[in-house]
Order: C-alpha cells, then structure tokens, then sequence
C-alpha cells in the first residue's frame, strides 16, 4: 500500500471517528458511561438518581450516546432501559489508532 492511499484510509477513519469523539467529548457524556459500566442497564430514572443533571438533560445525552451506537435501548412494558453498546465504537477507534501508527510513525 502507498503512502496515499495509507493517508487517504486514515482520513476516512477519523471521518468516522469523529461523531464518537464529539459525543466522548462531553463530561456529562463520560459520566452516563461509567454509570452504565457498573449496571447491565439502567432507566432514564435510575441513571438520573446517580447523576446531578435533571431528567431532560439525561434524555438529551442518551440520545446522543444511542445516536453514535455507544448505547442501546430497549423497551419493557413502558420503561426504555439503556445499556452500554461499545464494540463498534471500540473497533472503530481502534482501527483509527492501528492506521494513524501505521500510516504517520
């Protein structure tokens, strides 16, 4: 593989990349995650009782999380419960870092 095409492949992961940094980017964000990481899923309800941010707020950033594929939501009876969803988002990144050392070291 030449250098271009090496370059142009980096350029196409980072495109991708960049909705998960922007939604990784957000303090509240990182916090809903590490909630989650202790808990196989939550409620709106539940991740707002161990947040300071109001209910809205919680939805709002779900939403965003779910938006990137970080979180899934599934919904029981009237509940929508969310969990972590990171292997794409994992790979992703990682494939970022593999072509980035690859690419530019």
């Amino acid at each position: 593989m030449n250098q271009e095409s090496g370059h142009h492949e980096a350029i196409q992961l980072f495109r991708k990349s960049t909705p998960i940094f922007q939604a990784l980017g957000d303090t509240y964000r990182q916090d809903i995650i590490m909630v989650l990481s202790e808990h196989d899923s939550l409620s709106v309800n539940e991740i707002t009782e161990r947040s300071t941010l109001s209910r809205p707020a919680i939805s709002h950033h779900l939403k965003i999380l779910r938006e990137v594929g970080l979180v899934s939501v599934e919904k029981k009876g009237t509940t929508r419960f969310y969990s972590l969803q990171l292997e794409d988002g994992v790979t992703t990144l990682k494939k970022l870092l593999d072509k980035v050392e690859e690419t530019c070291f």
